[in-house]
This record gives C-alpha cells, structure tokens and sequence, in this order.
C-alpha cells in the first residue's frame, strides 16, 4: 500500500477494520471541502442566491470557473465543491456564510471541528490549498466524512458524475464512480504537498464501507490502491442467517401446567456478519406465560450480537394457541399443586 497513511471502516458502526498512521496529521488538500460543506449546511439554505466575489474567483487551480458577480445558488456551488473540488465554489461559499470574513469562516470550521472531536485537525482555509498549519488525519476525514454522509442532499451530489450549473458543466475526479461496483462518494482531494487522497465509501451486501487513503504518489495508484482496502472491507464480511423462520428458538412454561410452549422465530434474519468473530445469541422470554396465547402472538426475542454489539433482533412467537382452563380445570390444578406441596411437607 502507498500513501502516508489510510483507514477502512464500517460506515454503519464506526468499527476500524484496517488503519495505518491513521492519527498523523497531514494535508488533505480538497478533502477540506467536506468540512465547508458541512458549515454551508447548517448555515444556509440550498436556494439561497450567492454573488461571487473577485477573491473567490480568482483562487485558482480546480475550479468551476466562476466570474466575479456571477450569481449561483448555494446548491450549485455546493455541487461545484463536491464534484469538480471547485475552489471558487468553496471559497464563495466561505464568503457568503462567513458574511464577507474567510477569516471568520475559518474559525467555525475549527470550531466545529473540536464540536466533532477531530483532535488531530486544524483548518486555514475552506479550499484546501496547501497552507502551514493546515492538516488532518485519516481518522478525522473518515469521521467528518460519515457525518456529512448522513445528509440526503450529499449523498445524491457526491455519487454523480457530471452536473450542469450556470457557470457550465461539471465533470468529477473521482475515478472510482467509473470503475468500482457500488461505490457512492465521496471525495477526493491533490495538491503538491497532500499528494493524491480520497474518502471513499461503497456498498455490497449490505455492508457499507468507508476507505480513506492520504499521500498516494499518483492518481493512478490512489485509485488502485482505494480498490484493494475496498476490497479487503468487504472481504472481512460474511453473509449468513443467524435466525431462521418458524425454528423454535426457546420453550415457555406455561401457567396451570400446561405442556411448555415452543416460542418460533416470526421471521429469518439475514446480516453480514464479521468473518471469525464468534456469534452470540441471547434468547429473551418470560419465566411463565399466561392464558390465553394466541399462535402468532409475540412472546419474547432473539437476539443477535457480535463483539457486544446488536447486528438484530427478530420477535418470537407462539408456536400454538393455548386456551385458558375452564373453572373445573383451575380447581383441579390448584387441587393438585396443594396436594403436592403437602406431600412434600413429610418426605
């Protein structure tokens, strides 16, 4: 593997899987963006109109190729920022939500950064560009990443391909939308002292993977390099069926001494499970059920965990229905019980 330091995560849990370096600061390049994104998120609205100012216009390198006074909504600069890693676009945004202040956007995002617990991140500018004092970690970009995933609106921008907005058309650079089976973001980020970084993310099975590799030497091995920790993610995974339907999974006593009761799984589950971590079932039902029971009627759970955690949890039920005893029943079961108990007094 290339690169100064990478991570791979189950996007679902948090749980690291694989990591290298992933605590070392260092530059992340447009990767920053995740966070100007996140700030424009929470302190505008998508249909909001934002008048490009010179600075913005003239940062250089990636950009969208936005004109000084050229109006654009927040949404097209946001789809400007993640596709095509437009430096226009996030230094705008800064502008419009920093109200004319880089300098004070900056310091929201270093605030929210601490907000997050990104302990090894510290911001200078919204684009990215290489700037002293400027870094991150594998650990917090992945983190910052999963986070902004949780918005609807990000995760339809950061999986296209290409898009239109008023300055022209879009066209992404990350490779991986192209070539790798499920994959759907979220960004990439190069300049001369970051080298070539992406977080990625991609799911298979229901499993969703998050990788993130900082420093490769070129695109090419970047992407290559992302496809192998993809890989080995999801590699680490196994489909299976803990819990079957209709398999009796527990047997309940039941109140007047009545055969015991087999309580069923209402339905199978089916999770990937981590391949080699043992399967822990924990079976939850009541000491005694009382009548009436109706077949069908949820009685109880099985449980499903692996490493302590919850992977799920299917209802058990009545295999049968049980009537409660008539009064001639009852007093004979009571009749019965004392008899015993007695019994027992002189034995």
């Amino acid at each position: 593997m290339n690169g100064r330091a990478w991570l791979v995560e189950n996007g679902a849990t948090g749980e690291v899987l694989l990591a290298h370096d992933a605590n070392q600061r260092v530059p992340i390049a447009s990767i920053t963006k995740l966070m100007t994104v996140l700030l424009t998120l929470e302190h505008a609205r998508l249909n909001d109109v934002v008048t490009v100012s010179a600075e913005a216009a003239s940062v250089g390198e990636s950009s969208a190729n936005l004109r000084a006074g050229e109006r654009l909504t927040v949404r097209e600069l946001l789809e400007a920022a993640l596709i095509q890693s437009a430096n226009d676009a996030a230094d705008a945004l800064a502008d419009y939500v920093g109200h004319g202040s880089e300098t004070r956007f900056v310091a929201m995002m270093n605030a929210r950064a601490r907000q997050l617990g990104l302990r090894d991140t510290h911001y200078v500018r919204p684009d990215g560009l290489d700037a002293p004092g400027h870094f991150s970690s594998a650990h917090d970009v992945t983190l910052l990443a999963r986070v902004l995933m949780h918005r609807p609106i990000v995760r339809q921008i950061v999986r296209r391909r290409s898009a239109v907005i008023a300055s022209g058309t879009l066209h992404t650079w990350n490779d991986l939308l192209y070539s790798y089976p499920g994959i759907y973001g979220v960004k990439t980020g190069h300049t001369s002292e970051a080298g070539w970084s992406e977080v990625s993310a991609a799911r298979r099975g229901g499993v969703s993977i998050y990788a993130t590799l900082i420093g490769s030497p070129d695109r090419g091995t970047r992407n290559a390099d992302l496809t192998r920790l993809l890989d080995w993610g999801f590699s680490r995974y196994v489909r299976s069926q803990p819990v079957v339907k209709a398999r009796a999974y527990a047997e309940a006593k039941l109140a007047y001494g009545r055969h015991a009761l087999e309580l069923v799984a209402a339905g199978s589950l089916a999770a990937p499970l981590r391949a080699g971590v043992p399967v822990v079932r924990k079976i939850v039902f009541p000491d005694v059920v009382s009548l009436p029971v109706s077949g069908g009627q949820s009685l109880g759970q099985v449980r499903i965990y692996q490493r302590g955690r919850l992977v799920g949890a299917v209802p058990l039920i009545a295999s049968r229905s049980v009537k409660r005893p008539g009064m001639a029943g009852r007093v004979g079961w009571y009749t019965r019980r004392t008899l015993s108990h007695m019994a027992g007094w002189f034995s």
